[in-house]
């Protein structure tokens, strides 16, 4: 993708989107953490589906704990992976209540040091909680990278440093959310949307896909 071409793509996703959200559910950053850590080879709806029941009854990390693992598996038994999930929640709360008091802690070294959080959970903890211009590359971000030519790359690594270094500044803290949306339900997997998309002008995919035949 040309680099005259990133500005108005972005301008238009602002236009359509001007305040993009997570599609979780939550109420508070440990909220935040648990349903991204539990999103991983998940949906966001099956996520949200399963803490809707667990939150009210147990959104801290000692309420977690108090539950104890069959307990916590019990609530989120219909997410996938569900019993190394609930594992690894159980001992962040341990850790989050030991070494930081309860509270979700505000730098990446810290959050990645927790059982089950990677560089991704922890790019979408200090982006949508702190506010800070990170980039998790899932795989929606991943494809729409490569495929629209704004930042291909072999690993999510790669695509993360080079959407860094190409998005606008100004953009950027709302970068992660538009982009999930647009590979969402938009830029999909199988065949995209070319007809529906409101940047396809500025994309280097190549040919765009016509809707189908009635």
């Amino acid at each position: 993708m040309k680099k005259e071409n990133i500005e108005p793509l972005f301008a238009a996703l602002k236009a359509a989107n001007p305040q993009p959200v997570t599609e979780l559910k939550y109420t508070s950053v440990f909220e935040l953490l648990v349903a991204v850590l539990l999103s991983a080879q998940a949906t966001d709806v099956s996520v949200n589906k399963a803490t809707r029941l667990l939150f009210p009854v147990a959104n801290t990390p000692q309420k977690i704990l108090d539950l104890g693992l069959e307990g916590l598996e019990s609530y989120i038994k219909t997410i996938g992976l569900y019993h190394s999930k609930a594992r690894h929640l159980m001992q962040t709360c341990q850790i989050l209540v030991e070494q930081h008091g309860g509270q979700v802690p505000r730098t990446r070294e810290a959050l990645e040091a927790l059982p089950g959080v990677g560089r991704k959970t922890a790019n979408v903890v200090l982006n949508t909680a702190f506010g800070e211009a990170t980039m998790a590359v899932d795989t929606h971000i991943f494809r729409v990278s490569n495929r629209t030519g704004l930042a291909p790359g072999k690993t999510p690594l790669e695509v993360e440093q080079k959407l860094l270094k190409r998005i606008p500044p100004h953009y950027l803290v709302d970068a992660h959310h538009w982009l999930i949306l647009l590979g969402r339900y938009v830029c999909v997997a199988r065949t995209p949307k070319c007809w529906q998309c409101g940047v396809a002008p500025f994309c280097d995919y190549i040919p765009k896909t016509a809707p189908p035949a009635a």
